[in-house]
């Protein structure tokens, strides 16, 4: 049971991006994510360095979002956070596509922008472009899936999770179906039970955001004590 825990834990960035989060509630965040194994937590630009100081001496690594949450910064401002996010110490980036660009189909500009950002991140920071699926029909989705892996960036991630929806089954197996099976996948927003979980990794997720982490390990712990 403990391996099938790990296996878990290990695909979950543990998330707290509210705007009201305070420093308490991070160290909390950072405390559960050592408990359980997370494999990183995910937080505001603000928290990156507290986050890194609090969990220098474990495996977890800390994540932070770029152009959040609506991908409507410029290229320069995103660059920048990037660098900045790098230097305080995060080991990924999820940063949100240029959704209004991409529906202009100003394909070239949303594919040198992801570039750019993979440039700064390197070969050792991993990056993850969100598309904001919600927004999306399904020609696009395919579309924004395609030119993130074709930019070089790690994953596609399907939502912000902030007032379009969140990550659904039929999203990951079509962003799985279209990047293929060696691609990152990540399923994010309004995942907040263990059933969910499984289902979006069975269609296709290889990796989890959420906020609701500790619940998701708890309710599975349960199902597996009551097999």
């Amino acid at each position: 049971m403990r391996e099938k825990i790990t296996s878990i834990a290990g695909l979950i960035d543990h998330t707290l991006l509210k705007p009201e989060a305070t420093s308490s509630q991070i160290e909390q965040l950072c405390q559960e994510a050592i408990s359980f194994g997370f494999t990183s937590v995910f937080v505001n630009p603000f928290w990156v360095k507290c986050c890194h100081k609090l969990l220098k001496n474990s495996k977890i690594k800390v994540g932070s979002v770029v152009g959040f949450p609506l991908g409507a910064t410029t290229t320069k401002i995103k660059a920048f956070e990037t660098e900045s996010e790098i230097k305080a110490g995060a080991k990924e980036i999820d940063m949100v596509m240029n959704v209004g660009a991409f529906k202009e189909k100003k394909f070239k500009l949303v594919e040198n922008e992801i570039k750019t950002i993979k440039k700064i991140c390197g070969k050792e920071i991993m990056l993850k472009v969100i598309i904001e699926a919600g927004l999306l029909i399904e020609a696009e989705k395919r579309e924004a899936a395609l030119i993130v892996r074709n930019s070089g960036a790690d994953f596609v991630k399907t939502n912000t999770g902030l007032g379009t929806g969140g990550a659904t089954i039929q999203d990951v197996k079509l962003v799985r179906e279209t990047v293929g099976p060696d691609f990152g996948v990540k399923a994010s927003g309004g995942i907040r039970d263990y059933p969910s979980v499984l289902k979006l990794i069975e269609a296709g997720a290889n990796r989890i955001g959420t906020s609701a982490s500790v619940k998701i390990m708890q309710e599975m712990l349960q199902q597996e004590k009551a097999l």
